[in-house]
């Protein structure tokens, strides 16, 4: 059993919201976080896609009714999307009555689908919140377990690969997920799109992990259209399955690169769409950099808050910065990131330009080492986990 650090923030947004949604793809730990749930609140919880749990919510104000003292819990709610509009008189009755907290927490796979049909319904009476993978400082307590920090980056954050018996049985996890995906879940949030075809450009995207892709090329080997790619792309981040990390722009007098940059957000889902099955095999693979770097990037927005912002910043001339966290304010207070395995690759020249043209409150190398030290110009070289709790303390 892993612990969540979203359950607390669960439970307390639920005491200041009228309803929650948790978003987050499948197999992620979703109902295993409602579960948990159920044990500390009174609640009752429904899965939609079980035929006998959908009729109970056919009609929803007299189950709501028969359940009034309890939060129901409504998993794959983006099957049932007609539900929305009676949750909405419900929630307004129970305001009216001073009960204004704590009735609905919804869970679904799909972001966009489950956004749009909520939003339309219960704007002002949902929050909405992300599980994602599991992170480093949910699967360790200890800085120096580097096995654990390796077995997370190898397998990937889904609970069931991430604890299974051995790397063989993970990657034959990862490979059904993916099968899963492409022969249902794909095809139901998505235009009829030939599995193969799609698996293909699935893996394409492993191939190029962490960088701005060329549409037309993918188009070109995939005999579709640059359209139809920018849609199988939207698909995806839709599914919560990639992330489109955009650049930051300013007002300077250097030509910058602003198309979003692209990475698959499970490293473990990288992984097995190139094959690559043990640690050895990683460390020999070339995407070994690229793939440590999404999974540094997945584990720090993990911890951030709504309120911060994160980019990526590179200009034609190669001033680049891998991740820059922008925690608000005026000035902004930003946090400029460089990505390195080892501490002892040093910093690129790009990241000091690009430094100099942002000028950002606070510079870092994360690295996968235990040892933390101060480099030149400022920069302090720390681990991904003390770079976490920082990160932690800072938004507390």
């Amino acid at each position: 059993m892993i612990n969540r650090n979203l359950e607390s923030k669960i439970l307390e947004r639920l005491k200041n919201s009228s309803s929650v949604a948790l978003l987050g793809p499948r197999q992620v730990g979703k109902t295993t976080l409602a579960f948990n749930i159920l044990k500390r609140i009174p609640s009752v919880y429904l899965d939609l896609e079980n035929r006998t749990d959908w009729l109970k919510v056919q009609d929803i104000e007299a189950f709501h009714k028969a359940n009034a003292d309890k939060l129901i819990i409504l998993d794959e709610v983006q099957r049932l999307p007609e539900v929305f509009a009676p949750i909405r008189g419900l929630i307004d009755s129970e305001r009216r009555k001073g009960n204004k907290t704590g009735h609905f927490l919804f869970l679904g796979s799909a972001s966009i689908e489950l956004i749009r049909q909520s939003s339309e319904s219960l704007a002002g009476r949902i929050a909405y919140m992300e599980l994602g993978p599991v992170n480093a400082i949910e699967f360790t307590n200890n800085p120096n377990d580097h096995d654990k920090l390796n077995r997370l980056w190898l397998r990937g954050g889904f609970p069931e690969s991430l604890l299974a018996g051995d790397d063989f049985i993970s990657m034959d996890w990862r490979k059904d997920f993916i099968k899963t995906y492409l022969e249902r879940d794909i095809p139901q949030f998505g235009p009829r799109i030939p599995s193969v075809t799609f698996e293909r450009f699935w893996m394409m995207l492993a191939h190029i992990q962490g960088t701005n892709p060329n549409a037309s090329k993918l188009a070109a080997a995939l005999e579709v259209s640059g359209t139809t790619v920018g849609r199988y792309i939207d698909l995806l981040v839709d599914l919560l399955l990639i992330r489109k990390l955009q650049p930051y722009t300013i007002n300077i007098k250097k030509r910058l690169v602003k198309s979003p940059r692209i990475y698959l957000r499970d490293s473990g889902i990288v992984h097995a769409l190139l094959n690559i099955g043990t640690y050895n095999d990683l460390l020999g693979n070339p995407i070994v950099g690229k793939s440590w770097e999404g999974f540094v990037i997945e584990n720090i927005l993990s911890f951030l808050p709504q309120s911060a912002q994160a980019y990526y910043y590179l200009t034609v001339g190669g001033a680049e910065i891998d991740l820059i966290i922008d925690f608000g304010g005026i000035p902004a207070d930003l946090w400029a990131i460089e990505i390195k395995r080892s501490p002892s690759s040093g910093v690129k020249r790009g990241f000091y330009e690009a430094c100099s043209d942002l000028n950002p409150g606070r510079k870092f190398l994360v690295h996968a080492m235990s040892d933390n030290f101060p480099m030149k110009n400022d920069i302090q070289a720390i681990s991904l986990y003390d770079f976490m709790k920082l990160v932690d303390e800072k938004i507390r």
